[in-house]
């Protein structure tokens, strides 16, 4: 995720960075403009009939495609918007877990603290390397080899460290049910909390925007802009090739904007810092847990 400063908006204006539109659109601009440059050229030199203006139907359709696109963008940053509360949401289980166990185990029983430490903390990069569909074993922690190769072979991993997460906190449960007969089983709702997060974040995932939807707004979006030369050119002459590169750079970014963030658990500049927040998590559960470790 790309960090910056909101208020230096002059200095953003004219800062290119490697996911900005402008950079990735201007090959594809540059060819707009030399086919709005031909058809001008051909219409002023070579067009003897009378062409009666079309600029009023660009103007209504680009209102319409203008509405379209403002839906595109609010159903896109629902989506990158709701993943970052589902992400805020596993950071506050995700301490409230830790603060209860502190509450609970002795400070003395360094063995399961560092356990529940250890599970906790692996369970934001599970989830993320599962978002990703990838198997980046950075940061997680094993017991051993065995659960290592176990891990990996796991189709699901966020279900794999939820499962050993719920059996180690029923043995908690076991072992401490004479001093906290019903609080250590309150404990298991952050955990399928946790797992309710998970879920919610597979269906953003897995549910892009309608392929129908999709496709519309790319084929009229192209059909607006390869028109508009044949009208501009008319009426303004050459000065309609920036006015369609800027138009074609206008809605065309707004589509490749909706695209990148609507998949908000990628790589991409605009994505959500899973990264940092996992990180986030993994030091908040050692500071509560294990303070004389450091955060």
């Amino acid at each position: 995720m790309v960090i910056y400063n909101p208020k230096d908006w002059f200095k953003l204006i004219f800062q290119l960075h490697k996911s900005d539109t402008l950079r990735m659109l201007l090959p594809n601009m540059t060819w707009i403009g030399i086919i709005t440059w031909i058809i001008c050229y051909v219409e002023k030199q070579y067009l003897t009939i009378q062409v009666p203006s079309l600029t009023i139907f660009h103007q209504i359709s680009g209102f319409i495609i203008s509405m379209v696109l403002v839906f595109r963008i609010n159903s896109a940053y629902d989506r990158w918007w709701e993943g970052r509360k589902l992400w805020g949401m596993l950071i506050n289980h995700s301490r409230n877990l830790s603060l209860k166990f502190n509450a609970i185990i002795p400070e003395n029983d360094l063995q399961t603290r560092k356990e529940l430490q250890r599970l906790i903390g692996n369970y934001p990069y599970a989830l993320k390397a599962h978002l990703r569909h990838n198997k980046e074993l950075k940061n997680l922690e094993f017991a051993d080899e065995n659960e290592k190769q176990k891990f990996l072979q796991a189709t699901h991993k966020p279900n794999f460290v939820a499962k050993q997460l719920v059996s180690f906190v029923t043995q908690l449960c076991k072992k401490y049910e004479a001093e906290f007969p019903s609080y250590l089983r309150v404990i298991q709702e952050n955990v399928s909390q946790m797992t309710d997060i998970c879920g919610a974040c597979e269906r953003i995932k897995n549910t892009p925007i309608p392929y129908t939807f999709s496709l519309f707004i790319k084929k009229i979006i192209f059909l607006y802009i390869i028109t508009m030369p044949f009208t501009f050119g008319l009426t303004i002459g050459y000065w309609s090739v920036p006015i369609v590169m800027i138009m074609f750079y206008a809605f065309a970014s707004l589509e490749l904007i909706s695209e990148e963030i609507e998949d908000p658990f990628g790589t991409d500049a605009n994505d959500l810092p899973i990264d940092e927040i996992s990180a986030k998590i993994k030091d908040n559960i050692q500071e509560i847990l294990l303070p004389q470790y450091g955060s």
